[in-house]
C-alpha cells in the first residue's frame, strides 16, 4: 500500500487481524463506519468461508462494496516424481485405471488447494482421495506420499527446481508469466477446470459511492507501479484491471461458482 499512501499524501496502516480464516478481520470491516477510511483485503476466501461456515460474523454480499481487483493468481499442478506422471494426460489415465487409488493434497478443506483439485477432479471427471494437510503438503507430494497437489504458485516458488516434483500444469485459462513452459489446464482440455485466486479491496457497505470511485482510481494508478508490478510477478500474481461494477460482477459470479463446486464435490460445512 506504500503506492497508495504516496498518491494520497495519507499514510496508510495496515492492522493484521488474523484468525477464523479471516473471518475477524471481515466481521470488524462490515461493522465500521462506511467513510473509505477502513478497508479490508478481499480475497477468493470471502467465498470459500461461506460455504465453509453456517453462519458468519458477516454477510459477503450485503455487508460490502467490492472496490478494486489487486490481481489474480493460479494453482500449480505438481505430481511427486516416484509417481512417474510426466503430464496431465498420464496422471488421468492412471486415475481412471485404478479409480480410488491416487491421492492429493491440500492445505486443508476449502483451500484454494482443495478447490482447485475439486475443479479438476470433476473437470476430468476422475475418482481421487483428498488428504488435507495443516502444513507439510508438498513435503508429503515431494517425499512420493501423495501423488498430486495444486498448490498455489507463490507457495511452490522455493520447490520449483527440485527434481523430486513434476510440473504438470497451471490452474489458468493460460500460461503463467512466471512459468512459460508449463501448460495451462484449459489448452489441456480442461476449460472447467480453471480456477484462479484472486485477492482485491472491499470496503463496508453504504459507503459513498464517490469514495469508492475514488479508492478505485488510487489504487488502480497504483499498480501501474514498475516496482509493484514486478513484485506481484514474482509471486504468481497477475494485476487484472476491472471498473468497479465489473468487479463486483466479478465478485458475484465467483461466490456462486464456489457454491455451485460445494455442492457437486461435497464439501461439507465444518461447522
Amino acid at each position: 500500500m506504500d503506492q497508495v499512501s504516496q498518491i494520497i499524501g495519507q499514510p496508510v496502516v495496515i492492522e493484521m487481524r488474523p484468525g477464523a480464516g479471516g473471518s475477524i478481520g471481515f466481521g470488524f470491516v462490515a461493522k465500521s463506519e462506511p467513510d473509505g477510511y477502513t478497508l479490508v483485503t478481499s480475497s477468493s476466501s470471502m467465498a470459500t468461508e461461506s460455504v465453509l461456515h453456517k453462519t458468519l460474523p458477516y454477510d459477503p454480499v450485503h455487508d460490502f462494496v467490492p472496490v478494486v481487483l489487486i490481481g489474480t493468481s493460479p494453482n500449480l499442478l505438481v505430481a511427486s516424481a516416484k509417481s512417474g506422471f510426466k503430464t496431465v494426460a498420464e496422471l488421468v489415465a492412471a486415475a481412471k485405471a485404478k479409480p480410488g487409488t491416487l491421492t492429493f493434497a491440500s492445505a486443508g478443506i476449502g483451500s484454494s488447494s482443495h478447490m482447485a483439485a475439486e475443479r479438476f477432479r470433476l473437470a476430468a471427471n476422475i475418482d481421487v482421495r483428498h488428504v488435507p494437510f495443516r502444513e507439510g503438503g508438498l513435503m508429503q507430494v515431494m517425499g512420493g506420499n501423495i501423488d498430486f497437489y495444486f498448490i498455489p504458485l507463490a507457495a511452490a516458488a522455493s520447490a520449483l527446481g527440485s527434481d523430486k516434483l513434476s510440473l504438470l500444469a497451471v490452474s489458468s485459462p493460460k500460461r503463467a508469466a512466471l512459468l512459460p513452459n508449463v501448460p495451462s489446464v484449459a489448452e489441456l482440455g480442461y476449460p472447467d477446470a480453471v480456477f484462479r485466486f484472486w485477492n482485491g479491496i472491499s470496503v463496508p457497505a453504504k459507503t459513498p459511492r464517490d469514495i469508492v470511485k475514488k479508492l478505485h482510481d488510487v489504487t488502480e494508478t497504483a499498480l501501474k507501479d514498475s516496482a509493484l508490478r514486478e513484485k506481484l510477478a514474482k509471486l504468481g500474481v497477475e494485476p487484472a484491471q476491472m471498473s468497479v461494477e465489473e468487479f463486483d460482477k466479478f465478485f458475484r459470479d465467483d461466490l456462486n461458482a464456489t457454491v455451485e463446486l460445494a455442492k457437486k464435490a461435497d464439501v461439507k460445512p465444518l461447522d
